[in-house]
């Protein structure tokens, strides 16, 4: 489909709405097969493995989060056929014990409120990878996945 584009005027203005803008700019790619390398927009254009990740105990709002944040990541919860590689698990609302007990060789993220200080320390007592204060995880969310699914030497 190559047809020439057409200015059009948003509500009498000239040119498109900065949102709009950036929406059109926006590429999305086809999805890479398992193992395959891609990119990733908005990581200084470094290619990384797409990665099946399990949602334990997420909300639907920080699930929007986790999407915005694992761009290109194939998020999944408990209901698919899907075997993740990783786990990122709600320990507010979930038992750490049950995550780790059900995914023994998977590495596993807990997070929750910082005011949440038993949670965190069941899930580090559970054996978690790696347990943050949910607002840690959203600003090194895509690093602490890179370095946990990162394969070993």
């Amino acid at each position: 489909m190559h047809e020439a584009l057409k200015e059009v005027a948003f509500l009498g203005r000239r040119g498109t709405p900065g949102g709009l803008e950036l929406l059109v700019r926006l590429e999305i790619s086809p999805m890479p097969d398992e193992g395959e390398a891609f990119f990733i927009a908005g990581h200084g254009g470094m290619f990384a493995r797409m990665a099946t990740i399990l949602l334990v105990g997420v909300d639907l709002f920080f699930r929007g989060k986790l999407d915005v944040l694992l761009a290109g990541h194939h998020l999944v919860t408990t209901d698919t056929l899907a075997e993740p590689e990783l786990v990122l698990a709600d320990i507010s609302r979930i038992e750490p014990e049950d995550v780790a007990d059900a995914y023994p060789d998977i590495p596993i993220v807990g997070f929750s409120s910082h005011t949440d200080t038993g949670g965190l320390r069941r899930a580090h007592a559970a054996g978690f990878d790696q347990v943050l204060a949910k607002s840690a995880l959203q600003e090194r969310c895509a690093e602490v996945v890179e370095e946990l699914l990162a394969p070993v030497d």
